[in-house]
């Protein structure tokens, strides 16, 4: 669509179309009725190319009623909806149809209303309690201003209301059957205990209070606490996570709120699975194996994730190296199976050794994670014997560590305007900390100059002290009703009391923090000549650690004394 070019007859009215040369108007014959527009069909209006004023987007800006609560200001930019029209729309509104009182056909929320009636019910209840909405709207409706409804916020922060008893019981009521709630529940609750909803209410207040949310936080956590408590069959039970996040799937109410309260009250049962075994199910669903190995490969998997209390015991592994063990083996699983293998008890120690690369790491990594399956199902005794039994796979290669190439971006990264990336740079460069020991520094760690990182106390540098006391005063600014414990904090952990992900200095700074890190060991190595036992009390690295510098500096000075 182009701007339409202008009548010369009148030079006021745009020309009715592209093929024509003057506006209906002052076409020659006699002004000529404009068509009906082809978007919206009104009458009136016209402006050109078969659309009206309100349609056409070159028409001069033209200010109308809202669509939804004919409230007077909104234009064709906002699609003629007012802001609080389509926050109704987006977190409100169950579906369209026709409103209970107005009959109106609109977006409705869990009580049949549209916002025109809802607000106008608001207003008569702000006058007198207790007016229903059929009350409020039988004598007409009040129309208003398009976004004249925000409430001015002192920013004081309330003390936290009094905290009631809360009863968890240890029963459960049992039931018949189980309901499957597919759909939206709307705001339409039953309230089983008031006693136990007011004080669950008022630790969402009191939790809200002290986590610096934002009211839209707090009401949110109030209704789908409201709703979950009006679901229970055992009043006072804890409520499992699954039936929060279903709220976010049918209703699309925020459920880490709620989350939060449930756990902080101790009524919250975490029955979520975590993200390792969707990762392990769509593994094996890419890999395509037999039947019989993938039920081997879930015992294993199990066993794991979970440990067994029944002999050979076992603890639950990190689902990091799950992931790595599974990774390393797949590869080799997938070859068996192409060859026509079915279960894991067919495989012999030669089929083991004809699958291993012949050196190195890749050798080493395929046969560990090959030993860690068949050892634990040996001694689940899923399996007869095990084929990795005196098989030398040797061990990782390990390599030298290297200076770092790219000083420009690292001193970018030391001078940057954000806070957060020049005191994680300055942290990372001066003194090499690992990334979860400043993922677990806590606001308490810091006691003026010095920082307590595990069990070791770190005198820090000037510059980082700078920069340190700088990202502090950036954070109490940005978030001062913050109570997260924890040094650095973003946006989404600062109302929580977690610390940030593991990849949030890596994405912020832009680096590789652990380059960083052996760039500052190894230029320590180089000053003191290899002094192992200064790398140890300064970078908190063990001995075989220290000796892997050391070794690279002993060679380049024996080299530089050669020369």
């Amino acid at each position: 669509m182009t701007v339409p070019r202008t009548c010369p007859a009148c030079r006021a009215k745009p020309v009715a179309t592209n093929q024509r040369r003057y506006c209906y108007d002052c076409t020659p014959g006699g002004p000529q009725v404009p068509p009906p527009c082809r978007k919206c069909g009104s009458e009136r209006d016209f402006y050109a190319a078969g659309l009206c004023r309100r349609c056409h987007r070159f028409a001069p800006h033209v200010i109308d009623s809202c669509r939804d609560c004919l409230g007077w200001g909104v234009t064709r930019h906002t699609t003629w909806l007012c802001e609080a029209c389509r926050g109704w729309r987006r977190k409100i509104s169950r579906g369209d149809g026709p409103c209970r009182i107005c009959r109106t056909h609109r977006p409705l929320n869990g009580e049949a209303l549209c916002r025109l009636c809802r607000r106008q019910a608001a207003l008569a209840r702000s006058a007198r309690r207790g007016t229903t909405a059929e009350e409020a709207n039988r004598h007409g409706q009040q129309l208003f201003i398009v976004d004249t409804f925000r409430q001015r916020r002192s920013g004081q922060r309330l003390a936290p209301p009094e905290l009631g008893a809360i009863e968890i019981v240890g029963h459960r009521q049992l039931t018949l059957f189980t309901i499957s709630r597919t759909e939206p529940t709307g705001l339409a609750y039953e309230e089983a205990d008031p006693e136990l909803v007011a004080a669950v209410m008022a630790a969402a207040e009191h939790h809200a209070t002290n986590h610096g949310w934002k009211k839209t936080q707090l009401v949110n956590a109030r209704r789908v606490l409201r709703i979950l408590l009006g679901r229970q069959d055992t009043p006072g039970a804890p409520i499992p996570a699954s039936d929060v996040l279903e709220l976010n799937r049918t209703d699309k109410l925020a459920a880490q709120p709620a989350l939060d309260v449930l756990d902080a009250i101790g009524m919250l049962e975490d029955d979520r699975e975590p993200s390792v075994t969707a990762w392990f199910d769509a593994k094996l669903a890419e890999a395509d194996l037999p039947e019989p190995m993938v039920t081997e490969l879930r015992a294993w998997f199990t066993v794991m994730k979970d440990g067994t209390t029944r002999p050979p015991r076992r603890r639950p592994r990190s689902h990091i190296t799950i992931r790595v063990h599974a990774m390393w083996a797949l590869p080799v699983l997938k070859t068996w199976a192409a060859v026509g293998t079915n279960s894991l008890r067919e495989i012999s120690s030669a089929d083991v050794r004809a699958a291993l690369p012949k050196s190195g790491s890749p050798r080493s990594t395929t046969g560990q994670g090959l030993r860690s399956i068949f050892k634990v199902l040996k001694g689940q005794k899923i399996i007869f014997t095990d084929p990795t039994a005196r098989i030398r796979t040797g061990s990782h290669e390990t390599r030298d560590p290297l200076p770092l190439t790219n000083l420009e971006e690292l001193s970018h990264a030391l001078n940057s305007t954000d806070p957060a990336r020049a005191a994680l740079t300055a942290l990372f460069a001066f003194h090499g900390l690992r990334n979860h020991q400043l993922r677990d520094l806590l606001l308490t760690d810091k006691d003026g100059p010095r920082l307590r990182v595990g069990d070791r106390t770190i005198l820090l540098a000037a510059p980082v002290r700078e920069r340190l006391t700088s990202w502090l005063d950036h954070r109490t600014a940005r978030w001062p009703n913050s109570s997260n414990p924890y040094v650095f904090i973003n946006a989404y952990t600062a109302n929580r009391s977690r610390p940030v992900s593991g990849a949030y200095f890596s994405a912020l700074i832009r680096i590789n923090t652990q380059a960083i890190r052996e760039d500052r060991i190894l230029h320590e190595a180089i000053a003191t000549e290899g002094d192992i036992r200064r790398l140890c009390d300064l970078f908190g690295l063990s001995v075989a650690g220290a000796e892997r510098y050391a070794t690279v500096v002993g060679g380049e000075l024996a080299s530089a004394d050669d020369r």
